[in-house]
């Protein structure tokens, strides 16, 4: 027996290894931005701890002007940081939705194939019992004539 030999395997391979090219690129784009929503949290944490000082030096009763200046203009710093950093997030985000499309772009394209395969290589199955049905049916009818 003739085994199916599918014509665009190579086609195929190619396709399945960009569709894994891709996930893992996006699986690296994720790991940036969680580094980066963690790095925010760590941000925002600062600003609380900071705020919280800050309220401490104003109520203790002793006004530092130094140290309120200092934890003013730390704050001041945060606030920009922040900014900067939920600037970051949002072109991760976009870079990460842009990448999600072209992996669900190669994913439709080997699927595509795969189908194509399963299709050819059930025609090809179909046709091999069809000959094998004719073979039985001539030796058969072989056999009944000559006997």
């Amino acid at each position: 027996m003739k085994k199916f030999k599918f014509r665009l395997q190579v086609v195929l391979d190619m396709r399945e290894k960009e569709l894994e090219q891709k996930q893992m690129e996006m699986a690296k784009i994720v790991s940036a931005l969680n580094q980066q929503q963690e790095k925010l949290q760590n941000i925002l944490h600062a600003q609380s701890q900071n705020s919280e000082k800050l309220d401490t030096l104003y109520n203790s009763g002793e006004l530092d002007i130094v140290q309120i200046e200092a934890h003013r203009d730390f704050g001041i710093k945060l606030a920009g940081d922040i900014k900067n950093q939920e600037r970051i997030i949002d072109n991760t985000k976009a870079i990460l939705k842009r990448k999600q499309m072209e992996v669900q772009e190669a994913y439709k394209k080997v699927e595509t194939l795969k189908k194509l395969k399963e299709k050819q290589e059930k025609e090809f199955y179909k046709e091999f019992l069809y000959q094998e049905m004719k073979e039985i049916d001539d030796i058969t009818s072989a056999r009944f004539n000559i006997g």
